[in-house]
């Protein structure tokens, strides 16, 4: 997938998965990796900004097979935020789609 549309889509990828349920870096990576290609090295910095943001929290958790582990929970402005990006989304791929389609009639390029 092209980078451009990855970057585009990562923060509403990583909100929507944080928004159902609390989970940590591996597992984020895991469950955004099923639509697009994502490394570990991608979600951190965004993680970062989203805490940095508000839009999420992180705090750590004692793990079975290691060290503590740091989970993301959103917040109630990642909620609200996740709402915009959403509808967002779905205003603009509607739109690519009915181009693409030529749904779009020649008389309103005029």
């Amino acid at each position: 997938m092209n980078s451009q549309l990855k970057r585009g889509t990562l923060e509403l990828l990583a909100l929507c998965v944080v928004s159902r349920g609390d989970c940590y870096g591996y597992e984020l990576v895991n469950r955004i990796s099923k639509c697009m290609e994502i490394t570990e090295g991608t979600i951190y910095p965004l993680m970062k900004r989203l805490r940095d943001g508000g839009l999420i929290d992180s705090y750590l958790e004692e793990s079975p097979e290691g060290p503590p582990r740091k989970y993301y929970k959103i917040t109630d402005a990642g909620n609200d935020e996740l709402k915009r990006l959403e509808d967002e989304w779905t205003r603009f791929s509607e739109s690519v789609n009915m181009l693409l389609k030529g749904e779009f009639s020649d008389e309103s390029d005029k």
